[in-house]
C-alpha cells in the first residue's frame, strides 16, 4: 500500500442516517482499502450508533473499525498545527469551525480541502466537479467534490468486494431465509419481498392496500421508526420491533434497526426495495433490484428536479412504455402534496415489478464499470499534493 494519508472528515448530520450513512461508509473505505488514518469529526455519534452498533455515543473519542471518532462539539477543540491532517473532507457543505480553518492556513503544507458533495444527476453536475473555489476571506482554495453516474463526476462508494459479496449472497434464496431467521423473521423461498424505508409522509397506506390484493405471496419489511402512523393504523397496532400482521396476501413484519452491512443483505434479498435518502438509494443500485427513491424534500421543488434528472438517466435504456410506467410510479412515490388522493388502483406494484427486474442488473452493471468515489478521489487529492 502507498504511505497513508491523514485525512480528517466532517459530518454535520441533517438527513437522520443519510449524512451520517455516506461519511460512514467512506471513513470506513479508506481506512481499510486505501490506508488512510482517518478521523471522522460527527456532531450526533448517537446516530451514528444507530447504524454502526459497536459506536458508543457517550466518549467523546474512539475507535471504531479503524476511524478515530471525535465528537464535534460547538466549542470545538484547538487542534495543534502539528496535527492538521493532509486532507480536510466536509461532508455536505458542513460548515467547519472558523478556528479550525484559520490553523488549516497557518499549516505548511496547508491541507487539501474538499467539500463533499450530494449526489446528484443533474447535467450541471459534470461542469461543477472538481471546481477551485479560492476563499476571499483566508488564503485557501477548497474544491467542489461531485459524486455521480458519470465518468466527468466523482462517482459512487462502492467497496472493493461489495459485488462479489453481494452476488454470492443472492446466488441461493435460503441465505435471505437465513439472514431473516436472525432477525426474527420468517420467511419462505416462494415469497415476493419488498422493502420499505421511507419517510413518513411517502404513501405508504396505499402501497399496503395494494400489496395485501397482489396475486403473489407478498412479505413486506419495514424498519421500526418508518411511517409509523401509517403502518400503525394498517395493521391496527403499534409498528414495534417484533411486530408481525397478515392481510390476504400481505404479511408486514416490523424490523429492529439494523447496521449497515445487514441493512445492504436486506436490500440484497428483497426482490423490490423502497428507499430514502442518498446512502440507501446508492446500495439499492448495487443490490441490483428494482427500487423507487423517496427523496428529502427541499424548497421550491428542487428535488423533484433532482429527482427526474436522475430517472432521465436511469430509464435511458427501457422502452418508453416501461420507463413512463416507472416514472409515474416514481412521482407518486414523491407526490407529498397529494398523498390523501393516491388511490391504490394507482400504485400497483405487481403491474410494473416484472419488466424491472432484468434492467436493475443492466444498470448495476454500468455503474460497476467506473471506478469508485474513494479511488477518484484520493486520485484527484494526489494532483494538488
Amino acid at each position: 500500500m502507498a504511505s497513508s494519508l491523514r485525512i480528517d472528515l466532517f459530518c454535520e448530520v441533517i438527513d437522520n442516517f443519510g449524512d451520517a450513512g455516506v461519511c460512514w461508509r467512506l471513513a470506513r473505505q479508506l481506512v481499510n482499502e486505501h490506508n488512510c488514518r482517518v478521523t471522522l469529526w460527527i456532531d450526533k455519534p448517537s446516530v451514528l450508533k444507530r447504524i454502526s452498533p459497536e459506536v458508543d455515543s457517550d466518549f467523546d473519542r474512539q475507535t471504531v473499525s479503524g476511524v478515530d471518532i471525535r465528537l464535534w462539539r460547538e466549542d470545538f477543540p484547538r487542534v495543534p498545527l502539528g496535527d492538521i491532517p493532509d486532507v480536510v473532507i466536509e461532508g455536505f457543505g458542513a460548515h467547519l469551525p472558523e478556528s479550525y480553518v484559520r490553523q488549516m492556513a497557518q499549516n505548511l503544507p496547508q491541507p487539501v480541502w474538499i467539500n463533499l458533495e450530494y449526489l446528484s444527476a443533474e447535467s450541471w453536475v459534470e461542469d461543477s466537479h472538481l471546481m477551485p473555489s479560492p476563499q476571499s476571506w483566508i488564503p485557501l482554495t477548497k474544491y467542489f467534490y461531485f459524486p455521480g453516474f458519470t465518468e466527468r463526476t466523482g462517482g459512487l462508494i462502492r467497496e472493493k468486494q461489495l459485488v462479489s459479496e453481494r452476488e454470492n449472497f443472492q446466488v441461493d434464496r435460503q441465505n435471505a431465509i437465513r439472514f431473516l431467521s436472525k432477525l426474527g423473521v420468517k420467511a419462505s423461498p416462494e415469497q415476493w419481498i419488498v422493502s420499505i424505508f421511507s419517510y413518513s409522509d411517502a404513501p405508504v397506506t396505499p402501497l399496503l392496500k395494494s400489496l395485501s390484493e397482489n396475486k403473489k405471496n407478498v412479505l413486506c419489511l419495514i424498519p421500526e421508526g418508518v411511517a409509523t402512523e401509517q403502518v400503525g393504523s394498517f395493521i391496527g397496532k403499534a409498528a414495534a420491533a417484533g411486530t408481525r400482521f397478515k392481510k390476504d396476501n400481505l404479511t408486514v413484519q416490523i424490523l429492529p434497526m439494523i447496521e449497515q452491512d445487514d441493512f445492504d443483505r436486506l436490500l440484497w434479498l428483497c426482490d423490490f426495495n423502497f428507499i430514502r435518502g442518498e446512502d440507501s438509494f446508492v446500495r439499492a443500485q448495487w443490490a441490483a433490484r428494482p427500487f423507487v427513491w423517496h427523496i428529502y424534500p427541499q424548497d421550491e421543488e428542487a428535488h423533484m428536479v433532482k429527482l427526474h434528472a436522475f430517472l432521465d438517466m436511469y430509464l435511458s435504456g427501457l422502452p418508453k412504455d416501461a420507463a413512463d410506467n416507472i416514472r409515474r410510479f416514481w412521482a407518486m412515490w414523491n407526490d407529498r402534496e397529494n398523498i390523501k388522493t393516491v388511490s391504490e388502483n394507482r400504485l400497483n406494484l405487481g403491474e410494473i415489478a416484472p419488466e424491472w427486474s432484468q434492467y436493475a442488473t443492466d444498470w448495476f452493471k454500468k455503474l460497476t464499470v467506473q471506478d469508485d468515489l474513494a479511488c477518484r478521489l484520493l486520485r484527484f487529492i494526489n494532483t494538488l499534493r
